[in-house]
C-alpha cells in the first residue's frame, strides 16, 4: 500500500471491485446540512444520498457538522469528504466509496460557518443524528433550561454550542431575511422524534422570543424518521485492512452490514430528494414502524449488551450464540411484541427472524460495551415504555424488567469485573453519588428509577421497581444465571 489518501484525486485508481461515485462531484449543489456526521450517519443517510446523486439529483449534497470534536473533520478533510463504506456479513465483504459529502465544518471552531450554511437558502433540510443524550431533555422529558449549554446558547445566539441554538438561531435569521424555512429531519432514536424535537426547540425560542416560538410551531416542518443499520464502531485493524483493498489510507472507513432500513413521514414543504427510488419507506406514520423498532432491535440490543457485558462476551455475536441468552431474547420480544400497535400491517414474526439473523453476523464484531453507553437514555424508550404498557395490560414484564437491573448492575460493575470506564452514561457522576453497590437491591433500584425519571408519575411504578430490584439481587448473588434460572431458562451448561 501507497501512502496516498483517498481522494477526488485517487479515485479513479482504486481496484474495479470498490464501487465509486458515478457523478462528477464538482456539480453537486449542497442541499442538505447534516448535524453530528458520526459512522451511523455515514452509513446510513449519506449512503442513501449517494444513491440519489448517482441517480442525477445533483442538489442535495451534503454538509456535515460535527458538534462537538474534530475527529471526523480531520479524518475527512483531506480525503475530499470520501470515506469506504465496508458492507460485511459472516461470509463477505463489499467496499463502497461514497461522495455525498461535500464539505465538513466543527461547529466549536467556526460556529459562524456552521450558521451560514444552514441559512443558506439552497439549505431545504437539516438532518440530525446527536445522539439521545444531545437533546438535553430533563427527566421529565422537557428542555433542560438549567444545562450549561443551554444557558450559553440564551446568552450568545450568534455563538452556539448546542443543535437547538443552531438550529433556532439559524431559522431566526432566515425568517428575518425572508428565506423559507429548511425542514428539520430527526434520525435519532427517540420517541416520536420529530415531535419531540419540534417541542424542545419551540421551548427553546420561547426563552428568546415569544414570536420566533410561534413561527418555529406553525411554519417549520418537523416530519419524524425511524432508521435502522448496525453500525460498529471502526477498529485499527479495520482501517489497515480496508486501506489495504484500497491501495491508498482510508483513515475513517466505517464497517455495517448489509440490512439498512429507513422509514420517513412524508412532510417536506421545501422538497426532498427522491428516496423512495432507493427503498425508503415515505409514510403518513412512522410512529408503529418506530415502536417496533425501538421494543424490538433496540430493546434487545440492550439486553445482549447488559447481560453479555456480565456474562464476560465482548460482542453481539457472541452474547446471542449463548443459548442461554438467546433463549431470554425470544422472551423479551414475546413480552414486548403485544404492546405493539395490532392493526397496522407490522410483521414481526419476521421482522424477529431478520433480527435474529443480523445479531449473529460474525464479521460485524459489534461490541456489547459500545450498545451499553447512555443506558439512563436509552432505556425509556427502549425497555419502560413497553414494561409499562405490559403491566398496565395485566401481564408481568418480568423480561422487560430484567434489563433494567442489568444496566444498574453493570454499571455497578465497572471497576470491579468490568473496567473503570468500560462504558459511559451522562449520570455516571450521580450514579457515583448513589453508590448503590452499599444499598440494597430494593433501595438501589428505587434511587436509580429515581435518578432517570424512569416509569416517572405512572401507577405501575412501584410494581416495576420491585421487579427490577428482585432481578438486581439474583444478579448481586448468583450472576446472569441465577437471574435467567429465575425465568425458567437455564445455562446450557446447568
Amino acid at each position: 500500500m501507497t501512502n496516498r489518501r483517498l481522494s477526488n484525486n485517487t479515485l479513479q485508481a482504486l481496484p474495479a471491485s470498490v464501487a465509486i461515485p458515478g457523478y462528477d462531484r464538482d456539480q453537486i449543489v449542497p442541499g442538505i446540512v447534516h448535524l453530528g456526521v458520526g459512522a451511523f450517519h455515514r452509513a446510513h443517510q449519506a449512503a442513501y444520498i449517494d444513491d440519489c446523486l448517482m441517480a442525477g439529483e445533483t442538489d442535495w449534497g451534503i454538509v456535515g457538522v460535527s458538534l462537538r470534536s474534530a475527529d471526523t473533520s480531520d479524518a475527512l478533510g483531506p480525503q475530499d469528504g470520501l470515506y469506504s463504506l465496508a458492507v460485511r456479513s459472516s461470509g463477505s465483504e463489499g467496499l463502497r466509496v461514497v461522495g455525498s459529502i461535500l464539505s465538513m465544518l466543527v461547529a466549536p471552531q467556526d460556529p459562524g460557518a456552521v450558521l451560514a450554511a444552514l441559512t443558506e437558502p439552497r439549505t431545504r433540510i437539516v438532518t440530525l443524528t446527536i445522539t439521545e443524550k444531545a437533546y438535553l431533555r430533563a427527566a421529565g422529558g422537557g428542555l433542560d433550561t438549567a444545562h450549561p449549554d443551554i444557558v450559553h446558547d440564551l446568552a450568545n445566539p450568534d455563538l452556539p454550542r448546542t443543535a437547538h441554538g443552531f438550529l433556532v438561531e439559524s431559522l431566526s435569521r432566515r425568517r428575518a431575511a425572508g428565506i423559507q424555512p429548511f425542514t428539520v429531519l430527526c434520525c435519532d432514536n427517540l420517541p416520536a422524534n420529530g415531535a419531540t424535537l419540534h417541542r424542545l426547540l419551540v421551548e427553546f425560542a420561547a426563552l428568546r422570543n415569544t414570536d420566533l416560538a410561534r413561527h418555529i410551531a406553525d411554519e417549520v416542518a418537523f416530519p419524524s424518521s425511524m432508521v435502522d443499520r448496525i453500525v460498529p464502531a471502526t477498529t485499527g485493524a479495520d482501517r489497515a485492512r480496508i486501506s489495504g483493498q484500497l491501495g491508498v489510507e482510508d483513515a475513517w472507513p466505517v464497517m455495517t452490514e448489509p440490512f439498512c432500513q429507513w422509514v420517513v413521514e412524508d412532510d417536506f414543504p421545501a422538497g426532498r430528494p427522491a428516496w423512495e427510488k432507493f427503498g425508503v419507506t415515505m409514510v403518513g406514520d412512522v410512529g408503529p414502524f418506530e415502536d417496533m423498532k425501538l421494543r424490538l432491535l433496540n430493546g434487545s440490543h440492550s439486553a445482549i449488551a447488559y447481560l453479555g457485558l456480565l456474562s464476560g462476551h465482548e460482542t453481539v455475536d457472541r452474547a446471542f450464540a449463548d443459548p442461554a441468552i438467546r433463549q431470554f431474547v425470544d422472551g423479551l420480544w414475546a413480552e414486548a411484541i403485544p404492546t405493539l400497535p395490532q392493526d397496522v400491517g407490522l410483521d414481526t414474526a419476521d421482522y424477529t427472524a431478520q433480527l435474529a439473523e443480523r445479531f449473529s453476523n460474525t464479521a460485524l464484531a459489534h461490541r456489547t460495551a459500545q450498545i451499553a453507553n447512555d443506558g439512563s437514555q436509552k432505556l425509556p424508550q427502549r425497555i419502560v415504555a413497553s414494561a409499562m404498557e405490559r403491566l398496565s395490560g395485566g401481564a408481568l414484564p418480568a423480561h422487560l424488567m430484567l434489563v433494567v437491573a442489568a444496566w444498574i448492575a453493570a454499571c455497578e460493575a465497572r471497576g470491579n469485573a468490568l473496567p473503570e470506564n468500560h462504558f459511559t452514561d451522562p449520570l455516571d457522576a450521580a450514579l457515583a453519588a448513589l453508590d448503590t453497590r452499599r444499598q440494597s437491591a430494593k433501595d438501589a433500584a428505587m434511587a436509580v428509577f429515581d435518578l432517570a425519571g424512569f416509569a416517572k408519575g405512572g401507577a405501575e411504578r412501584l410494581t416495576l421497581v420491585d421487579l427490577a430490584a428482585a432481578h438486581l439481587e439474583r444478579l448481586r448473588r448468583g450472576g446472569v444465571a441465577a437471574a435467567l434460572t429465575a425465568l425458567g431458562i437455564q445455562a446450557a451448561n446447568d
